[in-house]
């Protein structure tokens, strides 16, 4: 397994991690996925507490030492919330302390100032380890670290893939000059890019693996690892489809081929939860402003 450096930390997080949102189907077969994941050297889980899969996470973990990173949701973002959703977290999870704790969308309701504060609260105490962000774009990610008066933002997890192409424009810029990680969720942009709108990408994809004795998806993952300090988060649905997620990290695509990639995104990307960015902000200032 290949390991990446977590932001400006000295934490060595493995170059795929296992997201936990959306998990259905056959309980038992998500689990055997994790196991088997974490016994090939991935030592990264993304969960959040609105995703309802922390208590899973935590049956999990138990007695292994791994990376855990949950969310708190931005209804909860006022001081006396962060703190008690922590806890809350701490407690489905089956742990002392979060590894990485992190604000799931921006609220524009809520001062940032105070969110951090009380983040900053939680790592002073021991609640937990590092503070990233999620779904935060240049400006907001400028505005969260200079709310932050003693520690640092290790991470911001945002959409990235083939299709969504957003983070490229000018966020990943500031991320590489910032040592910020870049959590990639949605690799495959929930599955759209192997269905028929995108036939010709996934094809020109295959043809390129077809060299390195990899599937399509397997170079997708594998052209978000080479993307520096980008670490891209794949569903635990199965043993079958984690084992060949994994093999993403074992292989180098030539820079020649990197660009061949970078050129089939289609002339309608950015398809992604982006584009719904604007009416969750309008939700949460709504719902602050009327107190609810």
């Amino acid at each position: 397994m290949e390991y990446k450096k977590l932001g400006n930390t000295k934490e060595s997080l493995s170059a795929i991690g296992i997201g936990t949102w959306q998990l259905n189907g056959n309980a038992e077969e998500n689990e055997k996925a994790m196991n088997l994941a974490i016994e090939k050297g991935v030592n990264l889980i993304d969960t959040a507490e609105i995703y309802g899969t922390e208590n899973t996470v935590g049956k999990i973990i138990k007695g292994k030492k791994l990376f855990i990173a949950t969310k708190v949701w931005p209804t909860h973002f006022r001081y006396d919330s962060v703190l008690r959703a922590c806890e809350r977290s701490l407690g489905n999870l089956g742990i002392k302390q979060i590894d990485l704790y992190q604000l799931h969308w921006p609220n524009q309701g809520i001062s940032i100032k105070e969110t951090m504060k009380a983040m900053e609260k939680l790592v002073y105490d021991g609640k937990i380890r590092y503070i990233g962000v999620s779904n935060f774009n240049e400006k907001e990610l400028k505005d969260a670290q200079e709310a932050m008066s003693k520690y640092e933002i290790v991470s911001n997890q945002v959409e990235y893939n083939l299709i969504e192409r957003m983070p490229e424009m000018n966020l990943i810029d500031y991320m590489k000059k910032e040592k910020i990680t870049l959590l990639a969720y949605s690799p495959f942009a929930h599955g759209a890019i192997f269905k028929k709108k995108y036939v010709r990408v996934i094809e020109s994809v295959k043809e390129l693996g077809k060299k390195y004795n990899k599937t399509a998806g397997q170079m997708l993952l594998r052209w978000l690892i080479q993307k520096d300090i980008v670490i891209p988060l794949t569903k635990a649905s199965n043993p079958k489809h984690m084992l060949e997620n994994i093999a993403a990290a074992d292989f180098n695509i030539n820079q020649k081929d990197m660009e061949i990639i970078d050129s089939l995104t289609p002339k309608d990307s950015n398809a992604g939860l982006s584009k719904f960015k604007g009416l969750i902000e309008y939700y949460l200032i709504l719902r602050a402003f009327l107190r609810l």
